[in-house]
């Protein structure tokens, strides 16, 4: 039987031409907004927080230095076992698909940054998503998802890019197919080898995350259009950042 073909992430995200593409990522602008939203959130020590699609884990350990007991989940193994370098006994990283619940009614707060939602190619996955994070909270429990405002993103578009960083050439084609904000990254390296990469990113707005999260027991109680946390314009706003809580 014909292997299952791979979603983008399971390969781009183990790649070490993602970690060098992104390697310039403001760690001081992702700090800022962890300090913003712990502060608008107001959450006392010792909590049990999950970082969702943690990457190199540098957001979780930031919050675990703030006095909690963190989890960061990924899907590469490549981005966690550079997670793990961080951990310690109130710091943990696993490998784990956000479709699975992890640990359930076991964390006081979960996050989602820097538009880590939305990748995957059925819609029906991005609901199972939604309640697999739900599941994972106590009652009263608080998710943060932080995602792009495609309104913003699609007006802005850039179609074509070069970069070149430390001798790699990244080619990069930018454009919308249907709801889907599609990224075409041609990687060309030192001996003139060429890989191809992409990216695929559902275009979701404020009302389908409100659809998405219908039935998961997390409603929408705050929603904010950037990392200093002012009030979200759809037609202006960079992000779209929401609070939800479960019932």
């Amino acid at each position: 039987m014909e292997q299952e073909k791979k979603e983008w992430f399971e390969s781009w995200f183990d790649s070490p031409y993602h970690q060098l593409l992104y390697r310039n990522r403001n760690t001081e602008e992702a700090h800022a907004l962890v300090d913003r939203l712990f502060a608008f959130l107001n959450i006392k020590p010792e909590c049990k927080i999950l970082d969702i699609a943690c990457g190199d884990g540098r957001h979780a350990y930031y919050m675990q230095q703030k006095g909690h007991d963190v989890t960061g989940i990924d899907l590469s193994e490549q981005r966690i076992g550079r997670a793990l370098t961080l951990a310690n006994d109130k710091l943990h990283f696993y490998r784990h698909d956000m479709r699975n619940v992890f640990r359930a009614n076991y964390y006081d707060y979960a996050f989602n940054f820097f538009t880590s939602f939305g990748y995957f190619q059925q819609y029906r996955d991005n609901i199972i998503a939604a309640e697999a994070f739900s599941k994972a909270l106590k009652p009263g429990g608080k998710l943060v998802l932080d995602y792009m405002n495609i309104e913003v993103v699609a007006a802005q578009l850039v179609p074509a890019e070069q970069k070149v960083i430390d001798g790699i050439s990244f080619n990069i084609r930018r454009y919308m197919e249907g709801n889907k904000v599609v990224k075409e990254i041609t990687v060309t390296d030192k001996e003139g080898r060429v890989r191809q990469h992409e990216e695929r990113v559902s275009g979701f707005g404020l009302e389908a995350f409100q659809e998405i999260f219908a039935d998961s027991g997390l409603k929408i109680t705050h929603v904010f259009g950037d990392y200093a946390l002012n009030a979200f314009d759809k037609h202006s706003s960079p992000r779209l950042i929401m609070v939800f809580e479960k019932k």
